[in-house]
């Protein structure tokens, strides 16, 4: 399940780049928007993030007022307090059978928490 965690701190389009993507949801089309918008950190200002909806062949009138009113910031936010209540500090961030695993690491990192995770399972 994906989550959002807009680093707004030091990410000044964080949120909205957050809420586009969700906008972009509501038209099936979550994962190209995504994908598009991490292919592009640079450039994640409201007129780019509206010019990927329109590069995707979304409805960019139904996309721009989802943006442009915050009905999706409600979401983002309540996305952002759950993944600080379960500790997470930075993106990515997983949570493997409950527990935090934290940054871009290795698979062998990942690989042993699974692992781990299976053989308490099986106790």
């Amino acid at each position: 399940m994906y989550r959002d965690f807009p680093l707004t701190s030091i990410h000044q389009f964080a949120q909205q780049a957050a809420e586009a993507t969700e906008c972009a949801d509501d038209q099936g089309k979550f994962w190209e928007y995504h994908d598009k918008v991490f292919e592009n950190q640079a450039a994640i200002d409201v007129d780019s993030l509206k010019g990927y909806a329109a590069e995707l062949d979304l409805d960019t009138a139904t996309f721009n007022d989802c943006l442009d009113s915050g009905k999706q910031s409600a979401e983002v936010e309540k996305d952002s307090q759950d993944a600080q209540s379960y500790g997470a500090t930075g993106t990515p961030a997983f949570f493997i059978n409950g527990q935090l695993v934290s940054g871009a690491l290795p698979f062998e990192q990942f690989r042993q928490v699974i692992d781990q995770a299976l053989a308490a399972e099986g106790q």
